[in-house]
């Protein structure tokens, strides 16, 4: 069969152009020719990579160097599940438009991110050096800092990223050990008793039960974002059977990891207000220190945890630019021509990886004048992912319940796949209404959660956007798709 479709779009923009497909039904191989703009053939994945392609009426224009092992190490340090859970211990301590919504969730989460590798940073240093004075700008200087490092290994060093997430992963599961084995060993054990059963209500919220939901957007906000992988599925090898595995281990591995870091943490932490009143700013350097009593010890241990929140990092900005790149390719952002440029050299949507570094550096400088604004835009991360989760099953959601067909994949839920999507949006839905809670009672402007003005400001916005603009411009996917292929 020979297929061809012409689309008038620009050259790099990822849409199918003047393609020639000879589909061999006995070989099952799909023959393209390739335009300037595509990578070497070598990169351009399996057949059935090219077959998902012509189908989704998309061009390659980016690199297909992920394996499963790459890629599963992608998403599993990008999670970072324990090495968050260990950063935000000190609010676990305290209370037991789909594309603009993604966009906002993955660019606060590389802010969020770097701001805890950077701060993390000069906790160290005030453990170490009694006469050094934290200032705001200098924890906003190694914020910086890491962004810019970060940004390295996504331009430059861009075609081995799959390699260094291989040994990076390594890096993830073992250094938990590293962490954990210490404290069980050195540090004084609470009965069981007291490590599971007992709940604090710090936050004086009227019932404990708001507490521990609140509580709970700790443990949630390091298990999400597995969504990852599928904005990389252009840069990974034999995608529809990949990333499903992937997505199934990378989830296992971190719940695993995670389950050991909580376990760890209720039975090692005797004196919660101790280490809350640590000097560092963050209760798990005290909490290392209280057990191993020595600055070396603390030292290494919380640099494993450093290492891997740098290294999620580097995933989180390559998710996110792929992100921008991929709605900007739609026309679906403002400046969309410039943002959906693919590098003809590297293969990468350079100037949507440039945004994304710019984005981080502007926020971070908010530290300067205001935590309080700095921290909205972080915690507008949740909401806007657990938001842009709850449309896209939600429409999966009312496909299967009406009885329409789904498109051919290679996993499948099956006839699970209308209980399953019903039970994640009772879930999400929960987590939803809470993550707009304060931590703590009574209110005031400075622990007010702002994250509701920067939600409903990035809604209203995105909304007119969309209607004095975006639809005159705006291609949904569905338009240039070729279901019957």
């Amino acid at each position: 069969m020979l297929w061809s479709q012409e689309a008038p779009t620009e050259p790099d923009n990822g849409h199918l152009q003047s393609v020639a497909v000879d589909e061999k039904h006995s070989g099952n191989t799909v023959q393209i020719i390739q335009l300037d703009n595509a990578p070497p053939p070598q990169y351009m994945g399996s057949e059935r990579d090219k077959e998902d392609m012509l189908m989704l009426g998309r061009q390659q224009v980016l690199r297909r160097n992920f394996k499963f092992t790459s890629i599963l190490g992608f998403s599993t340090i990008l999670i970072c599940t324990w090495e968050l859970l260990f950063a935000n211990l000190l609010f676990a301590l305290t209370d037991g438009g789909l594309g603009w919504l993604l966009a906002m969730g993955w660019q606060g989460s590389v802010v969020g991110l770097s701001f805890a590798a950077g701060t993390i940073i000069e906790g160290l240093i005030i453990l170490n050096n009694d006469s050094y004075k934290a200032h705001q700008w200098h924890g906003t200087l190694l914020v910086i800092g890491v962004v810019a490092f970060a940004i390295i290994f996504n331009t430059t060093l861009a075609k081995r990223l799959p390699l260094i997430e291989n040994m990076l992963l390594f890096v993830h599961a073992l250094g938990l050990f590293a962490v954990i084995i210490p404290l069980l060993v050195m540090g004084k054990k609470n009965s069981g008793k007291e490590a599971l059963l007992q709940f604090t209500n710090a936050g004086n919220w009227s019932t404990m039960g708001t507490a521990v939901m609140i509580g709970l957007l700790t443990p949630l906000g390091s298990m999400m974002g597995f969504d990852c992988m599928v904005h990389m599925a252009e840069e990974v090898n034999d995608a529809s059977r990949t990333l499903p595995k992937a997505l199934f281990w990378g989830v296992a591995l971190n719940a695993v990891l995670g389950y050991l870091a909580i376990f760890t943490l209720c039975f090692t932490i005797n004196d919660p207000e101790a280490i809350l009143s640590g000097k560092t700013g963050y209760p798990f350097i005290q909490l290392f220190y209280n057990v191993t009593k020595s600055h070396a010890g603390t030292n290494v241990m919380v640099a494993i945890i450093i290492i891997t929140l740098v290294a999620a990092v580097i995933a989180e900005i390559a998710t996110a630019s792929r992100q921008v790149w991929s709605f900007a390719r739609d026309k679906g952002f403002p400046f969309s021509p410039f943002l959906r440029k693919v590098s003809r050299n590297t293969f990468i949507p350079l100037n949507a990886v440039w945004v994304s570094f710019a984005f981080g550096v502007l926020i971070s400088l908010l530290n300067l004048g205001s935590t309080v604004a700095l921290n909205a835009i972080v915690s507008l991360t949740i909401s806007s992912l657990i938001s842009s989760y709850m449309v896209s099953i939600g429409c999966i959601f009312v496909k299967r319940l009406r009885g329409y067909p789904l498109p051919h994949a290679q996993f499948s839920l099956g006839r699970w796949g209308l209980p399953i999507n019903l039970a994640a949006l009772v879930f999400l839905a929960a987590f939803f209404i809470f993550c707009f809670f304060p931590t703590a009672t009574p209110v005031m402007p400075q622990s007010m959660n702002w994250n509701i003005s920067m939600f409903g400001g990035i809604t209203i916005f995105s909304t007119v956007y969309y209607v004095l603009y975006g639809r005159f411009h705006y291609t949904p996917p569905i338009q240039i798709q070729n279901r019957k292929l």
